[in-house]
């Protein structure tokens, strides 16, 4: 069905979803032309589903049951079908009900649901995907309620109803369960949704990286190419599951060690993931061979996808469709392969050749190949081994955001790096990223500022210092280079959280020391006065130097500075012996090694004393971070000691650290977003809804200036109001309503805020003053026309601010604040937090721009009143947050005083919202 054949058919309302064990299916509205697949789906159901569903034997659907339930209007009565392939696995309906539980159109806003799930699909969370979708479509239609009857046995079906998180309610009726479901979502559905979706996609991706079972299709007779080479690099790696070799014209058992067979039907045993590495052309029958055959997942790594411009790009969705319809996920196409050291898997599904990288607790993510080979490498280097390590290529399904998923509760990463070239869906991945970084480092390089060929991503109007810092509220560690990333790796992955910015330097050399302490003013940091050991320093003046400054309480982490002794080989392990000696003696705050030219220093301090699994443990995913659980990570003494072959980069790998551990340290009071009782939600509902009643699709719909004001004055925010001054005499009747003293002002759009242009005139105390400056004003600007003009009543002098929102259609809504003026502008001194804004983000955000100093008493003058413009940010906050049909507001100037804030102006624009949104169903994206 289509849009073309059925222009009322709701296109939207499909969706992919990834299911509780990690598959996926997909969802969309039944049609009349499903009453094939309809039929064939019931005559699957068990007698025991089909009498819970009709409360009576049912055996079979009459030709009137199957018109029923495949004829819809797709506004009082809608069915949803969870799809495999063309086949339904499950069903959910709704019909709107009147008071009386008669069918009814609207205004009634309640209707009945039901849902039938094939018995062999009951348990993969397919009935609670359905009911979070047509909950969502029932609301888009003006359905506020579900109502359900349920037989007692029927105890799946009540606990997918009692699960959900909606506020319900319940009762015992002619012998069955009756429940009534408030479609409202609350914080507790939101909370559930949340879960389901990280438990499902982090399953999914488990299940990529612990296979039982491999398949690489298109590997080589001869040995060379992708294919063998992945199949050799499987095979070397010692992975512990099932491995097979596939290749159409293979006339021998073995490839390289490994049964092959022609197809992968004619393997005759399960295959949990197949390698492809065939050409484009060919990888279509390829996937369909292993949907056919069950397989759970790819990874792709022929190229000429998205990567090779338009044709691949369409090339690529194909592909994506194909992957999906047969409930697979996807890695790649273009991708590196996946790496999982965990030791009952040992997995090399790469193109890295062996030995692979050996175990440690970091993961890693990069879109790159060569950027993946690079940070291997230099990991390797640099002694520290992998968790996992997933190189998704064009990334058309599998992303990072399904990668955190899984890190975030997978117990042998406890550090997460990634490079990125697109964020994708930058609302998500800060959502995620959030949450991860809550129990663990999440360390990001972003990239090239372009979307890069093969990654089709929605659009983005933020900047790039937008969302870095965006990503730095999220607790993200960004970083700009893949040196940087492993760099800050290394520390996080080896060392304890520093307590503070307190930094303790010592070594022998007195201009490396100098280089650090500069270093660390440089980055933020406190450092104290360098230790000079001096040239003829010896390991054990070492130790005791490290061992001194790790038990003062004068310092919160310690950076050791070393250059080179003329023994230098002789010397290097016995130094980084006492290194180890002092820190395990004194446990419990980070260490980072400088070093010039020590070669044999860096491996020794590389070097590891146990295995990898010996690392103490990290709180657990859904342990809150405290002073306790930070105390208890830092006891523990690290084997590893991360050396720098230059100050800058270590001192830049501990501020990055210091920040991190502040922002844990935070979390423990995240502030609340505050409830206003002066705030008028449903009066704003009711504006916005006859604001927008003529306005047609996409439009965007800007308010005059009198719906402005009072849109916003529901929310509190109260725009001081303009007369319009068509000609001078309209000016003088107008400063008699305000009351002198009064401001003239242009609102022409090429002079709107632009005082440095001569728009505006201040404190006209009386009639002569206002007519001169009129004259004055039409004589150099233009004709009253042209420009405008207003009148406006004085307000006491402040500092002169910019309050915004905007939805992004990637990251959502953003909350923007800067002062007014050229100079702000052109320096881009905005700040920005997600929306909803709590108190602590909106104190945040007033203090975090640099020109923040004007507010708080520069140069001896008089703080103004930073509470109260809080206040109007966070009441903006809240607008944009209720009303998705707000889509921009802009406050400017927002006039700060001593006491007190005046808006003098507003720009607020308006459109119809977006038909599923960040609170919407769970949904893989479709790009």
């Amino acid at each position: 069905m289509t849009i073309e054949s059925d222009p009322s058919y709701p296109a939207h309302w499909e969706a992919d979803v990834v299911l509780r064990d990690g598959g996926t299916a997909r969802i969309r509205p039944i049609t009349t032309e499903d009453a094939g697949r309809l039929v064939s789906f019931y005559e699957q159901v068990s007698d025991e589903s089909k009498y819970y569903r009709f409360f009576a034997p049912y055996p079979r659907l009459s030709d009137r049951d199957v018109h029923r339930f495949t004829h819809h209007d797709y506004v009082d009565r809608v069915g949803l079908a969870a799809t495999v392939g063309e086949e339904f696995i499950g069903t959910v309906r709704y019909d709107r009900i009147g008071p009386d539980g008669r069918p009814a159109s609207a205004p009634a806003d309640e209707a009945e649901v039901a849902f039938l799930v094939q018995d062999a699909h009951q348990g993969r969370g397919v009935a609670s995907a359905l009911l979070e979708h047509i909950g969502a479509v029932a609301r888009e239609r003006g359905i506020r309620r579900f109502a359900a009857e349920v037989l007692p046995a029927n105890t799946k079906m009540i606990k997918v109803f009692t699960d959900v998180g909606y506020e319900q309610k319940r009762s015992f009726e002619d012998g069955s369960v009756h429940l009534t479901l408030d479609l409202e979502p609350t914080a507790e559905s939101l909370a559930v949704q949340r879960a389901r979706e990280q438990r499902a996609e982090a399953r999914s991706v488990q299940r990529l990286l612990a296979p039982g079972s491999v398949a690489v299709v298109g590997v080589s007779r001869s040995g060379a190419g992708v294919g063998a080479a992945a199949l050799r690099n499987l095979r070397d790696s010692g992975f512990h599951g099932h491995l097979y070799a596939v290749n159409e014209a293979v006339t021998r058992d073995l490839l390289d060690g490994v049964r092959a067979y022609r197809s992968v039907e004619a393997i005759g045993a399960p295959v949990d993931l197949a390698v492809i590495a065939v050409p484009a052309d060919r990888v279509p029958d390829a996937v369909a061979a292993c949907g056919e055959h069950g397989v759970q997942g790819l990874v792709v790594l022929s190229a000429g996808y998205g990567d090779s411009g338009p044709a691949g790009l369409a090339r690529q969705r194909e592909l994506l469709r194909q992957v999906r319809s047969y409930g697979m996920r996807l890695i790649g196409p273009n991708a590196y392969g996946v790496i999982n050291t965990a030791p009952e898997v040992e997995l090399n599904a790469s193109l890295t050749p062996a030995p692979m990288p050996v175990r440690g607790r970091t993961g890693l993510f990069t879109q790159s190949g060569a950027i993946g080979i690079a940070l291997l490498s230099a990991l390797l280097r640099r002694g520290e081994g992998l968790s996992s390590f997933v190189s998704a290529g064009n990334r058309a399904d599998v992303s990072g955001n399904d990668i955190l998923q899984y890190w975030y509760e997978d117990e042998a990463t406890d550090v997460a790096l990634m490079y990125l070239e697109t964020l994708g869906n930058p609302r998500k991945f800060t959502r995620l990223a959030r949450r991860t970084a809550a129990v663990k480092p999440v360390v990001v390089a972003k990239g090239g500022r372009h979307t890069p060929a093969g990654h089709v991503v929605p659009d983005t109007r933020l900047s790039e210092d937008t969302v870095s810092a965006l990503l730095r509220q999220a607790g993200v560690i960004r970083v700009d280079t893949v040196t940087e990333l492993v760099d800050v790796g290394l520390l996080l992955a080896s060392q304890p959280l520093p307590a503070g910015p307190r930094i303790a330097i010592l070594g022998n050399s007195e201009s490396l020391g100098v280089l650090t302490y500069d270093a660390c003013l440089t980055r933020g940091l406190r450092p104290l006065p360098p230790l000079d050991l001096t040239t003829a320093a010896s390991p054990a003046d070492f130790r005791t130097a490290l061992a001194a400054a790790l038990a003062s309480d004068d310092c919160d982490a310690v950076v050791v500075t070393a250059i080179p002794w003329v023994s230098e080989h002789a010397l290097a392990d016995d130094l980084a012996d006492a290194l180890r000696e002092a820190v395990a003696e004194t446990p419990g705050k980070p260490v980072a090694v400088v070093h010039v030219e020590l070669a044999e220093l860096v491996q020794a301090l590389s070097a590891t004393r146990g295995p990898a699994a010996e690392t103490p443990d990290r709180p657990a995913a859904d342990s809150p971070w405290t002073p306790a659980a930070h105390a208890a990570a830092a006891t523990a003494a690290p084997d590893r000691i991360p050396s720098y072959p230059a100050a800058e980069r270590a001192v830049k790998a501990v501020a990055e650290a210091v920040r991190y551990g502040q922002w844990r340290r935070a979390l423990a009071d995240a502030g609340q977003v505050p409830e206003y009782e002066d705030i008028d939600e449903a009066g704003a509902a009711t504006q916005l809804a006859g604001l927008l009643a003529d306005v047609d699709g996409e439009a965007v719909l800007t308010l005059g200036d009198w719906d402005a004001r009072e849109l916003l004055a529901r929310y509190g925010i109260r725009v001081l109001p303009t007369l319009p001054a068509p000609s001078a005499d309209a000016a003088v009747r107008a400063a008699e309503v305000l009351g002198y003293p009064v401001a003239l002002k242009t609102t022409a759009s090429h002079l709107r805020h632009r005082a440095d242009l001569g728009g505006v005139r201040l404190d006209l105390t009386n009639e002569a003053e206002l007519r001169r400056s009129y004259e004055e004003l039409t004589d150099a600007l233009g004709k009253p026309a042209e420009l405008q003009p207003v009148v406006q009543a004085m307000v006491p002098r402040g500092v002169d601010t910019v309050v915004r929102s905007v939805i992004d259609p990637a990251a959502g809504a953003v909350l923007s604040f800067g002062l007014a003026g050229v100079a702000s502008e052109l320096l881009g001194d905005t700040a920005h937090r997600l929306v909803p804004a709590t108190d602590r983000d909106a104190a945040a955000l007033v203090r975090s721009i640099r020109a923040a100093p004007l507010l708080f008493g520069w140069r001896g003058s008089d703080p103004v009143d930073t509470p109260a413009l809080e206040e109007v940010l966070l009441r903006l906050s809240r607008l944009v947050d209720d009303h998705p049909e707000v889509i921009g507001v802009s406050l400017e100037p927002v006039v700060v005083a001593v006491e007190g804030i005046s808006v003098l102006s507003a720009t607020v624009r308006i459109a119809h919202p977006p038909a599923r949104g960040d609170l919407g169903p769970r949904t893989l994206p479709s790009y």
